[in-house]
């Protein structure tokens, strides 16, 4: 199967530049017909603590662009990788004609964490990127390390010995005519363990492991390590916790401006119809580990005099939103951006009935692993095939459905739903038995709808 140069760097790199032969290029990976690149020199630590690199795949054979109908063999991108959580989102990316030949570039306008898979190039991406450089911050860093564990020993040895004494006092209050029992711990004080070496506990002290906490981590105290709670649709990272997992996901809990909500009791107005400029466009599939997801370019809408880019489009089954407590097989979100960073989603209701050919080229290209793109060639969709005929819609002020939850959001809820065949819901059925976040509350916002 194919893969997209320009969505094979996805996988790469974070600030663009052109090819120079300062760069400390490092090749990563080499087949028949291309190579992966990073620039280690480029490697840095941002302001939120992440890794941004510069990485870049060079063809052996150009590719037409089609933006701009030139030829491009060189691909450069920057990702901010986050080590702690392994994923990864890309912040721009430039096309060359050749070596320091610019043909143009591009900003991410949504960036997508993408999970990063062990075992795969991004996984050897990853490592590389985020492996500590040789010197004294790696033997700080390192020292800083052994220093956590050799205090976490310490801190378990105490609770041993206290657990010890414990018995040992409850062992005297049950035989009072006998002999004082003493506990069997050294005078001396304990000699400080290396880092590398594991701390045991006595036979008689031995406790019960500790239960999971809910949260974006769970730490082990007799090492460094922990251990990531990725958020999804259902257990430990499921959407009641998804204000706990990462900081930045505070406000999918504490927020007052969340998606979706059941829409009922909207003031009913003559609302500025939405101006669809929908194209026929080249597409890219993924599926992201959550959903089904489809990327292009140049189409957009316009409402209330902004205009906003039509960046993706994905599905949810059944779908997010109610209308009046209605639930409905399955949604699509149509997500578009200004150039303002202003968000705007159109949300498509979708219900058993006849087939949807737009969805059904859709199902045709899905992708046979998850995070990997599928780009057909030759051949176009016309996301304006999605809507229906009536564009009436219901009209609120809310968030993203996913973290981060960010809000903020203009949601635009076609009333009248679309259909798909029950064929179609089957499939998607079977990757994703359910992804819908639960209804939040609406805490008296403003609900609009056309009439």
């Amino acid at each position: 199967m194919h893969r997209p140069a320009h969505k094979l760097l996805a996988t790469c790199l974070v600030i663009v530049m052109p090819a120079t032969a300062s760069a400390g290029w490092q090749v990563i990976s080499a087949e028949p017909g291309k190579r992966v690149e990073i620039d280690r020199t480029s490697i840095r630590k941002d302001e939120n603590g992440k890794t941004v690199a510069q990485g870049r795949i060079i063809l052996e054979k150009p590719i037409v662009d089609p933006k701009t109908s030139m030829s491009y063999r060189i691909v450069q991108a920057v990702n901010r990788y986050d080590c702690a959580s392994r994923s990864y989102s890309t912040l721009k990316r430039s096309y060359f004609k050749d070596e320091g030949e610019l043909l143009r570039e591009e900003e991410i306008k949504l960036q997508i964490e993408v999970p990063v898979r062990s075992g795969m190039l991004d996984d050897k991406l990853l490592r590389e990127v985020c492996r500590p450089k040789p010197g004294p911050e790696a033997a700080a860093a390192a020292s800083r390390t052994a220093d956590k564990v050799n205090e976490a020993a310490g801190e378990l040895r105490k609770a041993n010995e206290a657990l010890i004494q414990r018995d040992v006092k409850r062992a005297n209050l049950a035989a009072p005519g006998s002999e004082k029992v003493e506990p069997a711990v050294a005078a001396a004080a304990p000699t400080k363990p290396a880092a590398h070496q594991p701390v045991r506990s006595p036979p008689s002290a031995a406790a019960p492991p500790p239960h999971p906490v809910r949260g974006h981590a769970v730490h082990n105290a007799g090492s460094s390590e922990h251990v990531a709670i990725h958020w999804a649709y259902d257990g430990e990272g499921g959407p009641e916790n998804w204000g706990t997992l990462k900081p930045e996901y505070a406000i999918c809990g504490i927020g007052k401006r969340q998606s979706p909500i059941d829409i009922r009791d909207g003031f009913r107005v003559d609302l500025e119809p939405i101006q669809f400029f929908y194209r026929p466009s080249q597409f890219r599939v993924i599926d992201n580990g959550h959903t089904i997801q489809v990327e292009l370019d140049g189409s957009s809408i316009r409402l209330l005099g902004k205009t906003y880019d039509l960046i993706q489009f994905h599905f949810h089954r059944p779908s997010e939103e109610r209308v009046n407590g209605k639930s409905f097989d399955m949604v699509t979100h149509l997500v578009h951006k200004s150039d303002d960073g202003k968000l705007a989603v159109v949300a498509v209701l979708l219900e058993k009935g006849s087939e949807n050919p737009l969805i059904q080229t859709v199902w045709n290209n899905l992708p046979l692993e998850k995070n990997e793109y599928v780009t057909p060639p030759d051949l176009a969709i016309d996301p304006s095939r999605l809507l229906p005929d009536e564009r009436g819609y219901y009209t609120y002020m809310g968030s993203l459905t996913t973290p981060p939850c960010s809000e903020g959001v203009l949601w635009l809820v076609l009333k009248q739903p679309q259909q798909l065949s029950s064929e179609q819901v089957g499939i998607f059925a079977r990757l994703y038995r359910h992804n819908a976040r639960p209804l939040q509350p609406t805490f008296g916002r403003m609900i609009k709808e056309s009439r």
